[in-house]
């Protein structure tokens, strides 16, 4: 059980509606930008640009969803773990579009961060978190009804309130990002997610 702001994630009632098949990668996922290839068990991703180079799931994952993988960057790269869900492409400018972002390592200052794409007016990050280049962490990030959050490893890091929720059912791609650089991903899957409210308050310490 996980829980965030007054919600507490049941993992073990929410069923994977997605599991990644690295013998059906091609099938799986459009190469946007960016080298993106399987080896020895794990998603490649390298882009030395500064600009995203991304992958984005074919199939679509509606509602409230959980992407989990594993994932660390390839040194000599040190930054940019990235990922999206409640996302889209604008295939005639050749970009994302509307979509949830989340990422360790990033921001051009070390951040665990979020941002809100297109418009990118909501944004969030910290850089307390103590990222090792090239170590492998456990992921889980996603959102209930524009509540979005990211775990590493079993901790929560940062989870944000977006006001005006995006539409999850019209926008439901997920991608993975490489910001000028090389990550690899492994065991990548996408639960559908079911959550009880709770109810908190402190007991008294006087």
């Amino acid at each position: 059980m996980t829980r965030i702001i007054g919600k507490e994630i049941r993992l073990d009632r929410s069923p994977v509606v997605y599991r990644s098949s690295l013998e059906n990668f091609a099938n799986e996922w459009r190469l946007r930008s960016g080298e993106w290839w399987v080896d020895d068990g794990w998603i490649n991703g390298r882009n030395p640009g500064n600009f995203p180079g991304m992958i984005v799931s074919r199939g679509d994952y509606p509602g409230n969803v959980l992407v989990e993988f594993e994932a660390r960057t390839v040194l000599p790269s040190t930054h940019d773990i990235n990922f999206m869900w409640c996302g889209s492409w604008d295939d005639a400018q050749n970009r994302r579009d509307v979509a949830y972002v989340m990422g360790l390592q990033g921001w051009w200052d070390g951040k665990v961060g979020f941002e809100k794409s297109p418009e990118y007016k909501l944004m969030a990050g910290t850089p307390l978190f103590p990222f090792t280049p090239g170590q492998v962490y456990h992921l889980q990030g996603g959102s209930i009804d524009g509540h979005c959050f990211l775990f590493v490893d079993g901790q929560l890091v940062l989870e944000v309130m977006d006001p005006d929720p995006i539409d999850s059912q019209r926008y439901a791609k997920i991608g993975f990002e490489a910001y000028a650089s090389h990550i690899q991903l492994r065991n990548v899957q996408v639960r559908s997610l079911v959550w009880d409210p709770i109810d908190r308050h402190y007991a008294p310490e006087f």
